[in-house]
């Protein structure tokens, strides 16, 4: 009765882990979808293609996280390791492992906007880098006569500039790049505007300003592009970004920042100033110079004047000139001997070159020339023809005295096999090859007898 009973039970369905593992996922997929869960960000790395892995957890438990790049448009801030973070998306499973993860939507620090932990993460990457270090910073022209403007044309930092330096500073050229100063493209066009002025070199000096406004409304200029710009521009620059109290990445990585657009056209108006005070120093100081000089010449010329020689002067003017033309009087007969003295010597010099025949000396030299030639033409056909014979004496006596005379009279020379003349039957051994050379070609042999 007990085994009827027990065939008579419903057989089990048996999963596939492939088919458990898909239940699994569709039962998650369908009841856990657009969820927020809030943890401790760790393992965070970021995976060749773009896609950032991660893990978020608590003091009871984590959970894997998936983060792929074409969600990530737009996101300000770089996870890290320990950031406290709020996930919003869906959970799933990935079957390779088995294991449930979030398939991350979007991402924001908690307890810290997003924009203000970009922004610290950014200040640190590029400080880390020097492009805040005040050695790379370069310095205000002292006298700038060209000065390039980058802002909204319609803010009221625009019109603020523009009057401190007509106002302050009438000669001055100034260049307007108009660019938008928040929203998208703002920092690229704020880029192509630095680039613009570093290229053409059509100004001294760089205004980049804007006014006042949240962090979201300055964050054009919290970009690293802006910053690397500014960085790489070859003309000094001078951020004024919102009001006193405002920070941008660009402040940091110009060469000068100022509080306020107004400061900022200030500082330029203050290179002006200081050296219109420095032409006027120079000029006072000038001024108290010829004083002195003027002063300790007038006390010059009244030492002077109490002399003998200011008391008497034309007594002094009488006696120079009667002591000059007795020097002149004593100079006369000396440059009348000297020069007839040079005369004399130029004659003789001269009749001495009329009297020097340069045809008979090179007349002479030609023929001199012509006699050492046929000697030497001689004395060389003379020197080679007896080089000759004796050339043609040993050339016969080494003809005579060649081994292959003695071949041509049927004597033959053997050698073994190393290439040694065999002169002695003792030499080699029966059985040994040999070569015989004759008059006219070789004869490889073999030794079958040999006597003493």
């Amino acid at each position: 009765m007990s085994q009827l009973q027990f065939n008579l039970q419903p057989e089990r369905q048996v999963f596939s882990v492939g088919d458990l593992t898909a239940r699994i996922r569709d039962l998650l997929a369908k009841n856990f979808t657009d969820i927020l869960v809030k943890g401790e960000i760790s393992n965070c790395r970021q995976a060749p293609s773009g896609h950032i892995y991660f893990t978020l957890k608590d003091e009871r438990a984590q959970v894997r996280c998936v983060f792929f790049k074409p969600q990530q448009r737009g996101m300000k801030f770089r996870p890290e390791d320990g950031m406290q973070g709020m996930v919003r998306g869906s959970i799933s499973v990935y079957e390779a492992r088995g294991e449930y993860q979030i398939y991350v939507e979007s991402l924001e620090p908690a307890g810290r906007g997003a924009l203000q932990l970009a922004f610290e993460q950014l200040k640190r990457r590029l400080e880390a880098e020097g492009l805040f270090d005040a050695s790379r910073k370069k310095p205000l022209p002292l006298l700038p006569s060209r000065i390039g403007l980058i802002t909204s044309p319609v803010g009221a930092a625009v019109r603020d500039v523009v009057r401190i330096l007509r106002r302050r500073f009438p000669n001055v050229h100034l260049t307007l790049y108009p660019v938008r100063v928040q929203g998208g493209g703002a920092a690229e066009e704020i880029v192509e505007a630095l680039e613009y002025f570093s290229t053409k070199r059509l100004a001294d000096v760089i205004l980049l300003v804007r006014g006042g406004g949240s962090l979201e409304d300055l964050w054009s200029f919290n970009e690293e592009i802006v910053a690397r710009a500014i960085a790489a521009s070859s003309i000094p620059v001078i951020a004024g970004v919102g009001h006193e109290t405002d920070f941008t990445i660009a402040d940091f990585v110009a060469d000068v920042r100022a509080s306020t657009p107004s400061a900022a056209a200030d500082l330029v108006v203050q290179t002006r100033r200081e050296f219109d005070k420095h032409v006027e120093d120079l000029r006072e100081a000038l001024k108290g110079t010829l004083r002195y000089k003027l002063l300790e010449l007038s006390r010059r010329v009244h030492e002077l004047a109490g002399r003998r020689g200011f008391r008497r002067p034309l007594d002094l003017l009488r006696q120079r000139r009667q002591r000059a033309d007795e020097l002149t009087s004593r100079l006369a007969p000396g440059l009348r001997g000297k020069l007839e003295l040079s005369r004399r010597r130029c004659t003789a010099a001269h009749l001495r070159i009329r009297s020097f025949d340069f045809r008979a000396k090179m007349g002479a030299l030609r023929l001199r020339l012509q006699r050492r030639g046929h000697d030497l033409g001689a004395r060389a056909e003379r020197l080679l023809r007896l080089k000759r014979e004796r050339w043609e004496r040993l050339s016969l006596q080494l003809e005579e005295r060649s081994p292959l005379k003695v071949l041509e009279r049927g004597y033959a020379i053997a050698t073994d096999a190393a290439g040694n003349v065999l002169q002695d039957s003792a030499q080699a051994a029966v059985g040994d090859n040999i070569t015989i050379q004759l008059h006219r070609g070789r004869i490889g042999a073999e030794v079958r007898k040999k006597e003493p």
